[in-house]
């Protein structure tokens, strides 16, 4: 049971999403003085590449001779292409959503993403009240701040006591909706939190046992960002699971290819491919290109958290890495994109299976699937930590030392930070020890992701589920 104390300070969800609102449109507001007085821009420069291809929507064909979409049906209609703007390599639908900031006001779009945030606080707060909080079992997975006892109680007590799970569920959604990282993200005009809301309305949905409405929004959320297609699996694996509990002839493979799961695997995939086929029938292979393929043979040579970048940076042209052919060719091989999807998909997609037992163990696969995606991704900032710190509020009972682990995962990027610094901004040669600052993060960060699978699996041994 939450004490009287815990209770007590613990503010109505209400009041969190006003004073998350609050602070979000003072952010933005700020942010329009801030650039307009500084040469340091508070807003993001992925921002200005939206405003861009929103601004070529708009222009008609004579305006820039290459401003024309390639698809088949727009060549007829004299349609403009928002990949007209460079590095633009999204969804043409975000450059869509985004026209108003040309035709009401510039910064139309960090609202826009700032609202996407206030909804995704509310639907964590859904998911939590009606799906997880209420089967947490017979005893608590770990003392709630402010209170060190240990209480047991009774399922049926713990069902009905709808008062505790809303302040907990407050509490929770609020560290969701008050986190620096993620409100500034929002603020400074990234779009992520469009996706964030995509992929907590499939998990609702999917907790909810809805699979064909979880289905299509997996299918959305893919054509928006490639990496939710590793929910898939879980999915398909939480379905198989209960396809073989009802009739227990049936082994896992089996259910996986069973007629239910086939179900959400087709209507999922049946929505990402019409979703592409309508772009690409608009825009052509530029879509096709900028939205996906650009990504399948990216080599980002900045330095970034992934261990993978050193390689890339001794080999990359222009930066001592010589002419490809003079590159031996084992360092062509592991400096290849598609090799480090090996240990990315293999530990994802085996997460997946492993935790995808029934609908309300997927926020938990979800987020260890998320977790070594961003982890093992040849390209690794702090924006990607985003998509699994969204999933944390929906597991965070289960997480015994959630002090150590946030010491260990806090720690280990700030000791990376430490040495970007110095390269970024003293000048300093600092690459090689970078590169060893990394492999000290991908470690700590390894042990992280250990110590929170072996927590869930304890507490599932006495929550029942």
């Amino acid at each position: 049971m939450v004490n009287a104390s815990w209770q007590k300070y613990t503010p109505p969800f209400w009041s969190t999403l006003v004073a998350s609102a609050i602070l979000r449109v003072g952010l933005i507001s700020y942010s329009e003085w801030h650039d307009a007085h500084s040469t340091v821009k508070y807003t993001d420069v992925d921002y200005r590449v939206f405003s861009d291809a929103a601004r070529f929507l708009l222009q008609p064909n004579g305006t820039q001779l290459d401003n024309i979409a390639r698809g088949p049906i727009a060549r007829r209609l004299g349609l403009s292409s928002p990949y007209t703007r460079e590095t633009y390599r999204y969804t043409p639908l975000l450059a869509l959503l985004l026209l108003p900031n040309e035709l009401l006001h510039p910064s139309f779009g960090k609202y826009l993403f700032a609202a996407c945030d206030l909804v995704n606080g509310v639907l964590i707060y859904r998911i939590l009240v009606t799906s997880l909080l209420p089967l947490q079992g017979t005893k608590s997975p770990a003392p709630l701040p402010g209170n060190k006892s240990q209480t047991t109680v009774k399922p049926q007590e713990a069902s009905r006591n709808i008062e505790e799970r809303s302040v907990m569920a407050s509490f929770l959604a609020g560290t969701h909706l008050l986190n620096p990282l993620v409100f500034s993200i929002s603020t400074r005009g990234s779009s992520e939190s469009i996706l964030c809301t995509f992929i907590l309305l499939t998990l609702y949905f999917a907790l909810k046992r809805r699979w064909d409405t979880a289905a299509i929004l997996l299918g959305v959320s893919t054509h928006w960002k490639i990496y939710p297609v590793i929910y898939g699996v879980s999915c398909v694996a939480t379905i198989a699971s209960q396809t073989r509990r009802a009739d227990q002839g049936h082994r896992l493979l089996r259910g996986l290819f069973g007629k239910e799961s086939m179900r959400f695997a087709i209507i999922s995939a049946s929505t990402f491919f019409a979703l592409g086929a309508i772009c690409y029938a608009l825009w052509g292979y530029p879509f096709l290109h900028e939205a996906f393929l650009y990504h399948m043979h990216r080599l980002d040579h900045r330095h970034n958290f992934s261990p993978y970048f050193y390689l890339t940076y001794l080999t990359y042209p222009g930066q001592g890495g010589g002419d490809l052919l003079e590159i031996p060719l084992w360092c062509r091989f592991l400096r290849s994109p598609l090799i480090s999807l090996i240990p990315q998909l293999t530990l994802s997609l085996g997460l997946g299976i492993l935790f995808g037992r029934q609908p309300v163990d997927l926020p938990f696969a979800w987020f260890a699937q998320t977790y070594a995606f961003v982890l093992f991704n040849r390209v690794c900032t702090s924006q990607y930590f985003l998509w699994y710190t969204l999933l944390l509020p929906l597991i965070a009972l289960r997480i015994r030392s959630p002090w150590l682990c946030g010491v260990v995962w806090a720690g280990t990027q700030a000791l990376w930070l430490a040495g970007a610094y110095g390269l970024e901004f003293l000048g300093e040669n600092a690459y090689f020890s970078l590169w060893l600052r990394g492999l000290v993060y991908l470690a700590g960060h390894t042990w992280v992701l250990a110590k929170v699978i072996d927590d869930y699996a304890v507490s599932a041994s006495y929550t029942g589920t």
